[in-house]
């Protein structure tokens, strides 16, 4: 376990002091330390009613942030110092985007407009505009869903910008590698770790960059099928014998070429499905997307 300030006496001590100060369900309570690493701060005050959170000097713009997260009607409790004692005070989050925090202490944030689920599949406006052309949400769910993400999972994410931020959403506790080739895809990808509040995302520009090279080793890998498929599989696989693949293609000659590929590395394949979706907008037209092959598999 890493060592904290925030102790189990010291995070009591300052739920008895909410609790003496605030109307607030302690039960329904979500505690967040955010002085370790990979704490993704934003996702939880917008996922949760309440959020005790702990955290120390040196984030000048957390209300900023908040702020352009569209959080401004969350409502904080807070006091001056880094002991839970004196007088609570209670402010807007938009009226303290100019402030920061110059000690270690706690705040609790309440977010009346707070979606109390995990967000699978959504829309693809809410993701930077940029060099990356987005899987509609209805193909990303099945992804999710194919990937099965647990909160301590670290995972990499080869040339899927929407996935890796999605996966970063639901592997709070763990790590996504970005790996994007493209220079404009690595601008567009850090874009959306601002966007979404990411704590716990590395962009890398290929899996022999040394940003790659110093994080946790991935459980599982979803790769946007290219040419290079074949290299990516054996390096990764050859990091993690128990890793698990979910890959992405529209090319059939890559479709083609992945039973081989998976046997050359003792990778069995679990699932292949055929995703097509089509969509009647408001003028009764049907829209068409890209129908995609999602393969699975993991060693033998």
């Amino acid at each position: 376990m890493e060592p904290t300030i925030f102790t189990n006496d010291v995070i009591l001590a300052w739920l008895k002091y909410f609790a003496q100060n605030v109307d607030i369900d302690l039960a329904k309570l979500q505690i967040l330390d955010i002085t370790g690493p990979n704490k993704n701060l934003i996702p939880a005050i917008a996922s949760h009613r309440a959020v005790l959170v702990f955290t120390d000097a040196g984030h000048p713009d957390i209300f900023y942030d908040m702020w352009n997260a569209e959080l401004g009607d969350c409502d904080i409790w807070y006091n001056e110092g880094s002991d839970p004692t004196g007088p609570v005070k209670h402010d807007k989050l938009s009226d303290m985007i100019n402030r920061g925090i110059n000690a270690s202490a706690a705040m609790l944030i309440e977010n009346p407009n707070a979606r109390m689920s995990v967000h699978v599949g959504m829309e693809n406006s809410r993701f930077t505009c940029g060099s990356v052309r987005y899987c509609c949400r209805e193909v990303r769910a099945v992804i999710m869903n194919k990937i099965d993400l647990g909160d301590r999972d670290n995972v990499c994410i080869i040339s899927g910008e929407s996935i890796a931020v999605e996966a970063a959403l639901i592997a709070v506790e763990g790590h996504v590698a970005a790996i994007e080739y493209n220079a404009e895809d690595r601008e567009t990808m850090k874009e959306n770790i601002v966007r979404f509040g990411l704590q716990n995302v590395t962009v890398a520009e290929s899996l022999d960059d040394e940003a790659f090279a110093g994080l946790p080793v991935p459980d599982i890998a979803f790769i946007v099928a290219s040419p290079k498929i074949g290299a990516e599989i054996k390096k990764l696989a050859a990091m993690n014998p128990n890793m698990r693949f979910v890959v992405y293609t529209l090319n059939f000659d890559l479709l083609n070429a992945l039973p081989a590929i998976f046997a050359e590395n003792g990778i069995t394949r679990t699932e292949a499905i055929h995703v097509e979706v089509l969509r009647v907008n408001s003028r009764s037209m049907v829209e068409p997307f890209p129908a995609p092959w999602i393969i699975s598999g993991e060693k033998n």
